[in-house]
């Protein structure tokens, strides 16, 4: 039986005419692979491009290309794919992006509580109107102009109202730390 007619008989899922059609060509595409690609790597590519063919043989056209070419084309892009996965690094464990944070150490789980109880003393300490300036431009995120035609203010006496609010949670943590 010539190539021609295995690849017939494989396209009927004849497997003794695949037996025969592996034996013939299996050695050769490994062959072609192992130029470019590790002994067991090219084992494992012959393994699935021999299956290829398995599964493509109702495709095949004889009047476009011989059985050796067709099945060597078929190698060439499963050693094309071969290489590209290799070539695409896998990801490294100890790559910090995939390494959970470690989470907050108590000292600072501690130091960032204290900090927030400082900070909510200073601002209950404010006077109303310059607490609602600084939640409407710090907490809820409107420009000052938008706080000032908000609260129907002049621009000028919103910005004084956010300085001195400011200037009050300064002084509120420098006399803390002393």
């Amino acid at each position: 039986m010539d190539d021609r007619d295995l690849l017939a008989a494989v396209a009927r899922r004849d497997r003794s005419a695949f037996e025969e059609l592996f034996h013939r060509f299996a050695g050769r595409v490994k062959g072609l692979l192992l130029r470019s690609l590790p002994h067991d790597r090219a084992e494992e590519v012959t393994q699935e491009v021999m299956l290829r063919v398995w599964h493509s043989a109702v495709r095949y056209d004889p009047s476009r290309a011989s059985p050796a070419t067709w099945i060597f084309t078929i190698a060439r892009n499963a050693r094309i794919d071969a290489q590209r996965r290799t070539l695409h690094a896998t990801p490294d464990p100890a790559d910090p992006m995939f390494v959970p944070d470690p989470g907050e150490s108590p000292y600072a789980a501690v130091s960032r509580r204290a900090n927030a109880d400082r900070i909510r003393s200073a601002l209950d300490e404010l006077p109303p109107n310059q607490l609602d300036v600084l939640d409407r431009a710090y907490l809820q995120g409107q420009t000052l102009t938008e706080v000032a035609d908000a609260l129907d203010l002049p621009l000028g006496t919103v910005k004084s109202r956010v300085r001195l609010a400011m200037e009050r949670l300064r002084l509120a943590f420098l006399n803390d730390d002393r």
